[in-house]
């Protein structure tokens, strides 16, 4: 049976409203209070497996490259060997094979409480690019500080538009993130000056992780790229908008994009989404031949994004929207990134970039939300926020609705903290 076979079972009691069913196994690195050391695991139900335990039993392989403290190593290995080994980690799983379930001692060194288990950076990041894909994102954007007439760029519906972030400031999920420093200049000041970020903003956003290298001075057809694409994580691209708008010109964002990346602690496998591919908005004019397109190559992904003001104990869920709606596809942006000869490297990783819908609901910032602070979002009764407090908490939620089951992603935390 396929590993996306709706109707397998784990033996492991995994609830219907779980993340992690064994259609699922998405890949993550974590360790215990006991084992110090990072190794790589997949995710089932309310548990870990720890893959590392599983090939020193001689259950799995071809490789032990599961004791590294990321992924990297396994995604170097090739989509046959990625598609073996998920379909051989399901069939240990299966509710009917003995192998795993019926060995005390190999589940007592293999399964571990997801609760004890400390997740960390699952890949070791080569290089961050984020995008600018979702129209309605870029329609507002530009609607806000250009005109609803000229809100998009004369680029914008020909190319998928980008530029290079820092991988060193990619962090998982739970990280606190400090409210970071800048230059910034009111319009009403004679000159600029420098201090703690007045306008901190999420962006909602899913990252493409690269597990396949192309060397530098080749191009990419969309199968190739198809084939180098391991999955995707959660990812939020903290923004601070005043910086930003201070020092975008002529070369877009620098420090305002520069302080922190989140990422959720597990990659979901390209393999596991395979049933909810659709095909994306239509695109008009049609694209170069570069960019042309023959498969489904958007996702069926539903978004949430919550926030828990610094004065509330309970979060407000401030945006509902979905991944299908992104004009430019993940193969797009990776044939795009390597069409003038660009090497991609195992652990890139591609931002969406903000991702919004048609509704003032399905905005994926806060600066779409409260339309740039004029129109702030009510939390609570005696709650509002234009852009993120000290102490407010935000987490991204991701899943794909299937039959009986949902393949999820977790969730992607931050909290933020002074500046220094």
């Amino acid at each position: 049976m396929h590993p996306n076979d709706p109707s397998l079972r784990s033996f492991i009691d995994v609830s219907p409203d779980s993340d992690f069913p064994i259609q699922n196994l998405p890949y993550g690195v974590f360790s215990t209070e006991s084992t110090l050391s990072r190794r790589v695991c997949v995710a089932i139900g309310d548990f870990v497996l720890d893959l590392h335990a599983l090939q020193s039993a001689g259950l799995i392989g071809p490789a032990d490259v599961f004791s590294e403290p990321t992924i990297n190593a396994f995604m170097a290995l090739g989509p046959k060997i990625w598609s073996a080994t998920r379909a051989r980690i399901s069939e240990l799983l299966r509710h009917n094979n003995p192998v795993l379930r019926d060995d005390a001692s190999l589940r007592a060194r293999a399964l571990f409480a997801r609760s004890e288990a400390r997740l960390h950076l699952p890949i070791r990041v080569s290089g961050f690019t984020d995008f600018y894909s979702s129209r309605d994102h870029a329609t507002n954007v530009g609607t806000m500080f250009r005109d609803k007439e000229n809100a998009l760029s004369p680029n914008w519906l020909h190319i998928p538009i980008g530029y290079n972030g820092r991988a060193s400031t990619v962090v998982v999920s739970g990280t606190k993130i400090r409210r970071p420093l800048g230059q910034t200049k009111r319009p009403f000041d004679s000159t600029p000056s420098h201090g703690p970020c007045l306008r901190l903003d999420f962006e909602l956003e899913i990252g493409t992780v690269i597990g396949q290298p192309s060397a530098m001075g080749t191009t990419l057809s969309e199968q190739q790229a198809e084939a180098m694409i391991f999955g995707f994580v959660l990812l939020n691209d903290w923004s601070a908008r005043d910086i930003q708008q201070w020092e975008y010109v002529p070369l877009g964002p620098f420090q305002a994009k520069a302080f922190a990346t989140s990422v959720g602690p597990w990659v979901v496998t390209r393999e596991a989404l395979e049933p909810f591919r659709v095909h994306g908005p239509t695109q008009s004019p049609e694209p170069l031949p570069y960019l042309h397109q023959t498969g489904a190559n958007n996702y069926d992904i539903a978004l949430d994004v919550t926030l828990r003001g610094s004065e509330m104990q309970v979060p407000a869920n401030i945006c509902s929207t979905n991944f299908k709606q992104m004009y430019w596809s993940p193969i797009q942006q990776l044939v795009h990134h390597a069409s003038s000869g660009c090497a991609m490297e195992v652990g890139d990783l591609l931002g969406s970039g903000t991702i919004s819908g048609p509704g003032p609901k399905e905005r994926g910032s806060m600066l779409e939300l409260s339309w740039n602070g004029t129109d702030p979002i009510k939390l609570a009764p005696s709650v509002e926020r234009s852009f993120l407090n000290d102490g407010d908490s935000l987490t991204i939620w991701g899943h794909c609705s299937g039959a009986c089951y949902k393949i999820g992603f977790g969730g992607v935390e931050g909290t933020i903290v002074p500046s220094m």
